[in-house]
Parts: structure tokens; C-alpha cells; sequence
């Protein structure tokens, strides 16, 4: 069957192209772009039948959305820089127009009251017509005047002195006993830590020296003692002179004891020394238990502690004019009455079994020689006779000749 020509139109101009073409739209492309477009079907009508269409599309999406970005990058980068090359210019040109004058400061001016300031005007160097020369140790011997209140811990601590060398150097006027100091009293306050000594006639370096625990050098060398090594001569005969006052730096020696000795029961009379109070021959009596009561009402001290360092060895006990003194355990009296030594009215208890007990300043006692008490009887009233400055009882205790501390002994 004949196809007929569509009316108005040439024989030719009617024939009708593949469908193949007509479907992809190549009736009315060119010659070779038709033929491209075919070769782009039958690759992509391969791509079709072997599966890989759907990567093929997916492939091109990225490379094309890559493409764009670049695209965008290099079109904004453009922009910029020629924007900013055209506004450099005329902010350079503005920043040229509009100098700026250099400011002048001012000098404030300062009220005369800062200006005399060293705060404002600095510090001067002056000229010193004179040399300021270093206080150096002390050396010498100087005097102190007891003052109401004064102790001996006190004054050794304001001269930075041990308290013995207090007592040391004011043996004559203290007799090693610090219940001795009185106000208005004029005290020797020795440079070092030591002992003063008077010399006296005989006397030999060698024996002086190793009396106090020091070297004849020691003595002969302290600056404050005066003596010129050159002219000592032989330290058995040395030329020193009879009186002379010496420091002996570093030196120490046994305190005199003006405390009881040891008082036996069974011959009571060595107290004799200490004064009146002494007894005669004393028969056997109560024997201690070994344990102790407070001496008095109160149990806290009103003066000085047991201190060996200063010849201390009791304990002030505080108490009104007239309270009751105990017997701290059961023994026999040995000494009742007055001690020439500073402690006043005493009473020295023997108690038979190594403990000997000593209550001091007592305003009266209500004991005698030989006498048996009992833990806890009235042997006396507290007071302040002897060298006391208020009323106190002083308590000691001595255990086989050895003077003990009574805080480690009473309850």
C-alpha cells in the first residue's frame, strides 16, 4: 500500500523518516549531529542493557554538583578582590586628608604639701658629718633594780640570760634562792651565761677554772674580766688581785642548798645548820603508806614551780593567811620551828620509808620534835614567814636523799 503525500506538499516533502528517529526528535537535526545523538542512544541504550544506567546517572550528578561549587568559588574570589582593590584607594585617600596634631602634655603643677613629700620629691642623699657605729655584745657587768612584780624567770628572760645565771651572779645578796628577791634590790647582770666570781687570795687558775667547768683561758681571754695574758705569769701564783670580780663565761657550780638535807630519824640533829627548828634525839614512830594527799586546801600554785635550774625544788602551793597544812602521809616530825635560811616557820616530816616531806612559810605550826602524824593532820597554818612576798605553802618532797617532783607524786 502506497502512503500518500499530506496535501500542499511536495512529493518528497511527504516520505516519512525511521520511527527510530522520530522518537529521539532527529527529523530535523543535521546530518552529523544526528549522527552523534545516535551514538549517545546506542551508549546509553548499552549502558541499559548491562545494568549500569543507574551509576552512570549518579556519577554525573556528583561530577556536575562538584563543578557548580567551583563555578561559585572562582565567580565570589573575582568579586572580592576587585572589590577590595577598588576601596583601598579611597581609604587610603581619607586616612591622607585628616592628619592628626601631636598632643603637648602639661606639666602638673604639685601643691607645695606634695612636693615636700618624699613620697613625691624622692629622697635626698645627705651628707653625715658622723659614722653610726654597730651596737656590739656586751662584755661587762651592768646593774638592774628589782622592780615589784620582778621574778627571777622574768629578769633572765629580759636580758636573754638563763635564769641560774641570775642567781649565779647575786650570790652574797640572794644566797641562791630566788624566794630572796625583793624590789628595789640591786642585781648584777652578767654579758654571758656563766658565773661571777670574787677572787680570792691563794686562789689558782687551774683550780678555779675546773671548779666552774671552763679552761684558765676562758677566764684570762673574756674581754670584760681585763687581764693581759702577757702579765698572768704562773696560773698557780697568778697575778690577779685579791677582790677582783671575774666572769666566767660558760661557767656553773652546785647551788648552795638552804633546803633540808636528809634529816634521819635517828640522828635529827645534822639540821642544826638550818636554824632553831632542829630537834634532838627522835624515838620510832608512824610509817608512811607511800601514797600522798594534797598539803593544802587548794591544788594550784601562787608563785614558783618546781625548778631545778634555779634551785627550786618545791612547789608554791596558793592559800590564804591561816589555812590548814596537811601532812601529805603518816611519819615522825624532825624538825619543827624557825630555818635561818629564808623558809621561816618549818616542818620537816620523816615518814620511815625512804619519803621525807618539807612544808615552808608556815604562819604557826601545831607540831614538835618526835611527833607521830597521821595522813592528813593539821601540823600548821600557811603563811608568809621568811623570804616570801605572800601567803603560799611551800612543799617538797625527797625520796632516799634524792629531791623529787611533787607533781608526779600527788594525785
Amino acid at each position: 500500500m502506497t502512503q500518500e503525500p499530506f496535501p500542499g506538499r511536495d512529493p518528497g516533502e511527504g516520505k516519512t523518516l525511521p520511527q527510530t528517529a522520530q522518537d529521539n526528535g532527529l527529523e530535523n537535526a543535521a546530518p552529523g549531529e544526528a549522527e552523534k545523538k545516535s551514538r549517545l542512544i546506542m551508549l546509553w541504550e548499552g549502558l541499559t542493557q548491562a545494568g549500569l544506567a543507574d551509576s552512570a546517572v549518579r556519577l554525573g550528578t556528583h561530577i556536575l554538583l562538584v563543578a557548580l561549587v567551583l563555578v561559585v568559588a572562582w565567580v565570589m574570589r573575582a568579586f572580592y578582590f576587585q572589590k577590595q582593590a577598588a576601596s583601598q584607594p579611597e581609604e587610603a585617600a581619607m586616612a591622607a586628608s585628616l592628619p592628626t596634631p601631636t598632643p603637648t602634655a602639661l606639666t602638673p603643677q604639685l601643691p607645695d604639701y606634695q612636693a615636700e613629700m618624699p613620697f613625691y620629691a624622692g629622697i635626698p642623699r645627705l651628707a653625715l658629718l658622723h659614722t653610726t657605729i654597730p651596737s656590739r655584745p656586751r662584755t661587762d657587768v651592768i646593774k638592774y633594780t628589782v622592780e615589784q612584780g620582778d621574778t627571777i624567770f622574768g629578769i633572765a628572760e629580759k636580758f636573754g640570760l638563763e635564769p641560774q645565771t641570775i642567781l649565779w651572779g647575786n650570790q652574797l645578796l640572794l644566797a641562791d634562792n630566788p624566794h630572796s628577791l625583793r624590789p628595789e634590790q640591786e642585781l648584777n647582770i652578767l654579758p654571758v651565761n656563766g658565773t661571777y666570781y670574787q677572787w680570792q687570795a691563794g686562789d689558782g687558775l687551774n683550780g678555779v677554772s675546773k671548779f666552774f667547768g671552763v679552761t684558765p683561758e676562758d677566764i684570762i681571754h673574756w674581754p670584760g674580766n681585763n687581764l693581759n695574758p702577757e702579765e698572768i705569769g704562773d696560773y698557780a701564783h697568778p697575778n690577779i688581785a685579791a677582790g677582783s670580780w671575774l666572769i666566767v663565761p660558760g661557767g656553773e657550780r652546785e647551788f648552795v642548798s638552804w633546803s633540808a638535807p636528809v634529816i634521819p630519824r635517828d640522828n635529827p640533829g645534822v639540821a642544826k645548820v638550818l636554824g632553831p627548828g632542829a630537834c634532838g634525839s627522835v624515838v620510832d614512830g608512824a610509817i608512811g603508806i607511800g601514797l600522798f594527799i594534797w598539803p593544802a586546801n587548794a591544788h594550784f600554785l601562787s608563785g614558783f614551780d618546781y625548778s631545778p635550774a634555779t634551785n627550786h625544788f618545791g612547789i608554791d602551793i596558793d592559800g590564804n593567811l591561816g589555812d590548814a597544812a596537811y601532812a601529805a602521809d603518816n611519819g615522825v616530825v624532825v624538825y619543827a620551828g624557825w630555818n635561818n635560811w629564808g623558809y621561816g616557820y618549818v616542818v620537816v616530816i620523816n615518814h620511815g620509808n625512804g619519803w621525807q616531806t618539807l612544808y615552808a612559810h608556815l604562819s604557826t605550826y601545831n607540831v614538835g620534835c618526835g611527833q607521830s602524824v597521821w595522813q592528813g593532820t593539821v601540823i600548821g597554818g600557811i603563811g608568809s614567814t621568811g623570804n616570801s612576798t605572800g601567803p603560799h605553802l611551800h612543799y617538797e618532797m625527797m625520796y632516799n636523799g634524792t629531791k623529787v617532783n611533787p607533781w608526779d607524786y600527788l594525785p
